[in-house]
């Protein structure tokens, strides 16, 4: 009985369902696509964020308006009002 013949054709035909698998495995995996979606309320904060950004650290115009007031001596701030702020800040620290 002649063995040798067969197994070649046998062989031949598990590397073509094996080649066959890969491809449909590598289709599947091709066919698959990220995709992100950004909620509403990161769109809302991003929204806040560049508003901030364009908004300047210092109101300058307030600035400019109380250096003038101060420096024409027409600035005056109640001692009690400036004792209360202190006394705050110091109780907000122990807190």
């Amino acid at each position: 009985m002649k063995i040798w013949g067969e197994i070649p054709k046998v062989s031949g035909v598990y590397s073509k369902k094996k080649s066959v698998e890969k491809a449909d495995k590598a289709d599947k995996l091709s066919s698959k696509t990220d995709a992100v979606s950004i909620s509403k309320e990161a769109k809302d904060i991003q929204t806040v964020m560049k508003a901030l950004k364009n908004t300047p650290d210092v109101r300058s115009e307030l600035v400019d308006k109380l250096k003038d007031k101060y420096e024409a001596g027409e600035y005056e701030v109640k001692e009690s009002d400036i004792a209360d702020k202190i006394l705050k800040s110091v109780m907000d620290k122990k807190v």
